[in-house]
């Protein structure tokens, strides 16, 4: 796996994604640096990190987009399946390849909140608890475009894809907030998402008897819960899609609040995607 990881990063700056990012994500840093600490001689770093939030959600689609897409393109997916390495170690690499590069560019950009030690007094605390929450938030976004990269061959089309899931991330508390509460919503819902799975469960094995069994499992349970405990479907639309926010998890640590829960979240949500990855992998690797 570490020669998966070595490979990966080095190939970032043999190319010009790696200083397409880099230089991107410096650049955007240094200039919210300038107006909201340079020129206002604020020392409260913690609000740059905050607002580039939405920049650094433009720039990920540029580091994830190849990292399994290009592998599709040039026929060495198979080549890479068939080597003696799990299918999981294979993904960890490239994603552990594509964090390293974040990693380092947040890196550099720590010579700000150093330029305002020296003008006077930082709340290094958190400041360092910014970075660690700007830092997982990047590792769910880079899981959800090696997700998307893993299910095309095209570099761009993996890039617009990862693009559009991010902005619809972006948008996630706003969309909630427009949902419908009610039951018969909640129920129709339920629906939707056990079909889901039971698709997402037959494109992976084409067991139609184990994806019928899923089906009917899923309708009893649906079932059982409007006569057991029909309030359950009020809202369940808002607090299912709100696993998915993952900025609202960011608001505790761009308030300087270092809490357990936001960082076991932002965890499990790149575990999540990294093992839809590995199982799109592993399909593959099988067809």
């Amino acid at each position: 796996m570490l020669a998966i990881i070595k490979k990966e990063f080095l190939t970032y700056f043999k190319s010009t994604i790696g200083y397409i990012f880099m230089a991107s994500m410096l650049f955007f840093v240094g200039l919210f640096f300038y107006f909201t600490n340079l020129l206002s001689m604020s020392p409260q770093y913690i609000g740059v990190l905050s607002n580039i939030t939405f920049v650094f959600m433009l720039v990920v689609p540029v580091l994830t987009m190849r990292l399994l897409a290009e592998e599709a393109k040039q026929k060495t997916d198979q080549l890479l399946l068939t080597s003696p390495i799990s299918v999981l170690e294979i993904v960890l690499g490239k994603y552990l390849g594509a964090i390293s590069v974040l990693l380092i560019t947040l890196a550099i950009t720590f010579i700000y909140p150093l330029i305002i030690s020296t003008m006077g007094a930082l709340n290094w605390g958190e400041t360092i608890g910014g970075y660690i929450g700007f830092f997982l938030l990047g590792c769910a976004l880079i899981s959800v475009g090696l997700f998307i990269s893993s299910i095309t061959d095209n570099q761009v089309v993996a890039a617009v894809v990862t693009f559009t899931a991010l902005l619809f991330i972006w948008f996630m508390d706003s969309l909630i907030s427009s949902l419908p509460t009610d039951m018969i919503s909640g129920l129709i819902f339920a629906g939707v998402l056990v079909a889901a799975v039971v698709l997402v469960f037959y494109t992976s094995t084409k067991n139609w008897y184990i994806s019928a069994g899923i089906l009917v499992v899923g309708a009893v349970a649906i079932a059982l819960g409007y006569f057991l405990q029909p309030s359950f479907y009020y809202g369940l639309i808002g607090r299912v899609l709100g696993w998915f926010s993952l900025l609202s998890r960011y608001q505790d640590f761009s308030l300087g609040i270092f809490s357990l829960s936001p960082i076991i979240y932002y965890i499990t949500f790149s575990g999540f995607f990294i093992y839809l990855t590995v199982r799109m992998l592993e399909k593959k690797r099988w067809s």
